[in-house]
């Protein structure tokens, strides 16, 4: 494959060389016929000139200035009568001229006009010599078929164009205007020659503005590249500051961007990697200790130990199926079941699980609704949401153990608040608590209910339902999480 400022040469060569042929092609295949056609259209301007003069009856400076300027024959002919009578006549350089058609031809031509509606143009190819005698002039002579004092033949054509004008209601004239068509060898022949030289001046150019053009977009690419090498051996100190074009710039924030995703992702890796270590190292050091002491120490074998061994396994088992869980949500692997249910309902037969920490552990969690809302959502998965919420709240919410659940309906919406006391997030830590194992304070502490993954799997879950969610807080007086569903039903509360 080759190299991008190689084939940014070759792209431009080929451009290059399209228009050198293009250019050839035109100026050598059509010229003829394009000067043939713009010859005409002159002509034909001129010629209304001239008998735009012979009406106005100046018909001797004007006339002769405008045939002299564009090397043209007029001819004028009275045509009151049936006999044609020459009224004028003019030629200048004009190697063709008139002068060898015979009267036939004349009436020939005015017929012509007549049956065209006044006008008539023809072009007519001639062919002349000229012969030479010694210091005498040279005469022209039309060509015979003998040719035996030829010293110079030259060929062409002739645009003739005919005119019948009305000078006034008595008075009428035919006009016959001739103008040489220059033959197009000699011109082709200079062209060629010029064109030769364009072509190697041209290619030339085209080199070298080829090289430095590929060179100018290739280097800054060629820069970011080997930057990126860099990158992907997880050097996250590296800058992209390229400049060069707008593409190149933009490229270069958008690495930039990604090298402080990945940054951030790799702490984020190494600090799931210790977080999970230690959540699954408590567990199992409680598991491995307690079932030794039962098994060394006699008379230890109590429900109490047994408890502690059975509640460290649900712990793990609990951390595990989170991990699960969260691995198939941002999979796409888990589908959302939707079904109308009671919010309400299922946020009241949530808070049975919290009766033993209410009574044994002094925490106060409390639940205040108006209405009985109704949702279409996954019953499991919202009530996942809830519960995930809920058990933040616990393990943050501060000296007084407090925790506010709060239902709102308004606008065909239902919002749920959980409310803690406790210490708060900082605004700028706020987009960031739902990633996996993220910790504001950057202590990892073991909570009393959860495995550090809730947010993360609530997240997941509001975003298959497309659902509103987001946190309010100030560091010192809590935080407030909150989701909102459309509401297909409500009923209030007595």
């Amino acid at each position: 494959m080759l190299p991008l400022r190689y084939k940014l040469s070759i792209y431009f060569m080929i451009f290059s060389a399209s228009m050198l042929i293009f250019l050839w092609v035109f100026q050598l295949a059509f010229l003829e016929t394009c000067y043939t056609f713009i010859k005409q259209a002159q002509v034909k301007g001129y010629a209304g000139e001239v008998v735009s003069a012979i009406k106005n009856d100046d018909n001797t400076d004007m006339v002769n200035n405008i045939l002299r300027r564009n090397e043209m024959s007029v001819y004028v002919y009275d045509s009151s009568n049936a006999i044609l009578e020459k009224k004028y006549s003019g030629e200048f350089n004009n190697p063709s001229g008139l002068r060898d058609i015979n009267m036939h031809q004349i009436y020939s031509y005015y017929r012509l006009a007549r049956e065209n509606g006044g006008k008539y143009t023809s072009v007519n190819s001639f062919e002349t010599r000229e012969i030479s005698f010694g210091s005498h002039d040279n005469v022209e002579i039309g060509l015979s078929s003998s040719d035996e004092f030829g010293d110079r033949r030259f060929k062409g054509e002739n645009l003739i164009y005919c005119e019948i004008i009305d000078l006034d209601s008595d008075t009428q004239c035919f006009v016959l205007i001739t103008a040489l068509i220059t033959p197009v060898d000699s011109v082709m022949s200079t062209l060629r020659v010029q064109l030769i030289v364009v072509s190697v001046v041209f290619v030339v150019f085209a080199l070298a503005l080829a090289f430095l053009v590929s060179k100018r977009i290739s280097r800054p690419l060629g820069e970011i590249n080997e930057r990126v090498k860099l990158l992907a051996r997880r050097n996250y100190d590296v800058e992209f500051n390229s400049v060069g074009y707008l593409e190149v710039k933009e490229l270069s924030d958008t690495l930039n961007l990604t090298r402080r995703e990945l940054r951030k992702a790799e702490n984020l890796r190494q600090e799931l990697i210790a977080n999970i270590s230690h959540d699954l190292r408590t567990p199992l050091t409680m598991i491995t200790g307690y079932s030794e002491v039962m098994r060394d120490l006699p008379g230890e074998n109590t429900p109490e130990n047994v408890q502690v061994i059975i509640d460290e396994a649900n712990r793990l088992t609990n951390l595990v199926n989170d991990m699960l869980d969260l691995s198939k949500l941002q999979s796409g692997a888990i589908e959302i079941e939707r079904e109308e249910f009671s919010l309400t309902e299922s946020i009241q037969d949530i808070f049975s699980r919290y009766t033993k920490l209410r009574e044994q552990e002094g925490y106060n969690i409390t639940f205040k609704a108006d209405k009985n809302a109704f949702v279409n959502a996954d019953q499991i998965k919202i009530g996942q949401v809830i519960y995930n919420f809920i058990n933040n709240a616990i393990n943050h919410c501060g000296e007084d153990k407090t925790v506010i659940v709060t239902q709102k309906v308004s606008d065909k919406r239902v919002r749920v608040e959980v409310t803690d006391h406790g210490e708060g997030i900082a605004q700028d830590k706020l987009e960031y608590i739902w990633d996996r194992y993220y910790k504001v304070d950057k202590e990892h502490k073991r909570g009393v209910i959860g495995t550090g993954l809730g947010l993360s799997i609530v997240k997941n879950i509001l975003d298959l339902h497309g659902a509103r969610y987001g946190v309010k807080s100030r560091e010192g007086h809590g935080s407030t999480f909150w989701f909102e569903l459309e509401c297909v039903g409500a009923v209030k509360i007595n």
